[in-house]
This record gives structure tokens, sequence and C-alpha cells, in this order.
């Protein structure tokens, strides 16, 4: 182990020490998560919001989001303030973590299932009665059990979605994880703009494909979106594509869908935050993904899912599709979906379509 990583581990150990407290989380007041990371994250994490603020009315619940995954949030009854943290530029969150400390906490539930040096650091600075978190994964020669900043580790058990992971933290409540569905909250002007897209599309069956994920490398390419296509206006006339894409390559999709001429295809509306794209795909029948995160918001309306996933079967099972009927085609690459079977993808859709039709 390097020098560094030997110093890390030292302070690591030496800074997270504290006295032990009486305080019991069932008398909590102000609770504080920890979800600065990606959209799909926050997706899942939505139950364990709803499942306290039930159990428990009268709590505060606050959440430490990133720019990214706030918007998942919006309009959410269970979460009573967001504040913005930015995981990478630790100085110029320091005013808001301060902000956090003059709250006196009772409770921080921080997610992650590793040894994480930002989050420690935040917690030590915020300095809640109690920290609960998920079992840790040892890191710079210092297991998870060493850090007695946390007072609660709940289990991460083989074969378990991340869905029941996090809603595991909340034993300490006193509360039965249980399983549960996702919550997303789109306004009335956010449905109405998606009905009044699909308004013309009312005798068909729609298909929605996202092409494309955060993930760099996570992509279904433009000939394979092609040959999908085709094939599905092959197997029945009355399906209608709408392709689904990041406000950024908005454009430039349109524009070489515009080339590819193809009649059972529409470019999806442009949209300016996830609500957008999940008002959209709350109105489709099927949905086609390289992406978890769409993944996990046709899960949140149970929609019928052709996932296209690495061969990755660990992370494949944290992350998998939580709607009643799904298909995922792996790659036969751990890293990337290159080399995915798109034959596979066609057969797979084909197949949840017959299902749709009886």
């Amino acid at each position: 182990m390097s020098i560094l990583k030997r110093i890390k581990g030292y302070c690591l150990r030496k800074f997270t020490r504290k006295e032990s407290s009486g305080f019991d989380v069932k008398q909590s007041r102000q609770v504080l998560f920890f979800r600065y990371d990606r959209i799909g994250d926050m997706v899942i994490t939505t139950p364990v919001f709803r499942e306290l603020k039930q159990a428990y009315p009268d709590i505060e619940i606050t959440v430490l989001a990133s720019k990214v995954n706030q918007e998942v949030l919006a309009n959410n009854p269970y979460v009573d303030k967001i504040y913005i943290n930015h995981k990478n530029n630790f100085l110029s969150d320091l005013p808001i973590v301060f902000k956090l400390r003059r709250q006196m906490f009772d409770v921080c539930v921080e997610f992650d299932h590793s040894v994480v040096p930002h989050a420690i650091w935040r917690l030590i600075i915020i300095k809640p009665k109690k920290v609960i978190s998920v079992v840790k994964d040892g890191r710079y020669g210092v297991k998870g059990n060493e850090l007695e900043l946390y007072d609660y580790y709940t289990e991460k058990k083989q074969g378990v979605h991340f869905k029941d992971i996090w809603l595991a933290t909340l034993t300490p409540f006193a509360i039965k994880a249980i399983p549960a569905s996702y919550d997303l909250f789109c306004t009335n002007e956010q449905k109405s703009r998606a009905k009044c897209f699909l308004k013309k599309y009312n005798d068909k069956l729609l298909v929605a494909i996202n092409l494309e994920g955060a993930v760099k490398g996570k992509r279904i390419k433009f000939d394979e979106f092609y040959a999908i296509s085709r094939a599905l206006h092959d197997f029945k006339k009355d399906i209608q594509v709408v392709v689904i894409s990041t406000p950024k390559k908005h454009q430039d999709t349109k524009e070489k869908l515009s080339q590819m001429a193809l009649r059972n295809v529409v470019m999806g509306y442009q949209t300016k935050c996830i609500l957008d794209v999940a008002a959209l795909i709350e109105c489709v029948d099927v949905v086609i993904t390289p992406d978890t995160s769409i993944v996990h918001i046709a899960s949140a309306f149970n929609k019928p899912i052709v996932s296209i996933h690495e061969n990755n079967q660990d992370s494949f099972q944290l992350f998998k599709p939580s709607s009643k009927t799904t298909r995922t085609v792996f790659s036969p690459n751990k890293n990337t979906l290159d080399g995915y079977n798109v034959e596979k993808v066609i057969a797979y859709s084909t197949e949840l379509i017959k299902d749709l039709n009886g």
C-alpha cells in the first residue's frame, strides 16, 4: 500500500473517533440523507423517504442531493428540504455543510457501501447525533467497522436489489423494510404536454427507445436503432417509436433521425428536466433502454422494459428493473455494451408487445 493511502487510512481512523451517544433515533425530529450522485440512485431511494415520513409524519426530511439528481425530488411530498452538493469540490460546499451543521440533525443516513472520504468529512462537520449506513467494504487499509463515526450498519445481502438494501437503513427506526415502488411526481403541466404530444398516435402502440445513458458507452448506436425500428415496423405496422434523448443531444439526434426517414419513428420533444422525461414515459406502452436511470423511471410506472446491460451480474442484481414485466440483453463485455445482440432486443420487444395484445 502506498504512503499516501496509509496516511488517508490513519486520518480516517483518527478523525472519525467520537463519543457514543445514548440518543434514540426513534425520537428524531430532523433527519438528513446523503444522496448526491446519479439520477437512478435517487429514483431507487425515493421509497426510503416515503416509508420514513409515513411512519413518522412529524420528522423533517432533508436531502443533500446533486445538481443532476435533485430534479427527481421535485414535488415530492415526503421531502421537506433539498440542498445541493458537489462531491468533488469540497471547498465550494463548505458554506452548505456548515449551514447543515447549525441545524443540529438528529440522524444522518449515508447510503454508500464503501469507505468514502468525501462523505466522511461532511459527516464530521455536520455532526449528527447518530449516523446510519450500509455495511462498508474496506478502503485504504481501513475496515468499515473501524470508523466510530457510524452508529448503525445495515446488512448488504447477496442477491438483493439496492432498493431493498437502502430501505433497510430504516431498521433503527423500527420500520420494516418492505418491497416498495418508486415515487415520481410529475406536474399536471408536464403530464398534459406528454399527452398532447402523443395525441396524434392514440391508435398506435407506443414504444419509447432511449438511445443513450449518462455513463459513457451506454448507448444504442444509430445503425442498431435503425435495425430495431425497422424490425418493429415489420412486426406490427401500428407501432410508433418515440425517441428519447438528452437535452444536449436532442438536435443532433433529431437531424440523424430525419436522415433515416423512418415512417414509424418520431423524435420526442426536448425535455428540460428528468420529470419531463418521466411524464413522457408514463404515456408509452413499452420502453427500450441501455440506461439504468430510464430503467428505474420506467419501473416507477411499471412499464414493460427491454434493458441492455453490460455482462456484470453483480451490478445487474443491484440495479435491475423492478417492473413486473422485463427482459434484459447482456453484452459479452463486463464494462461496456459493445457487441450486445440486437436481434435479441428485437425478439424481446416483440415478445412484450405480443403480451400486451393478449
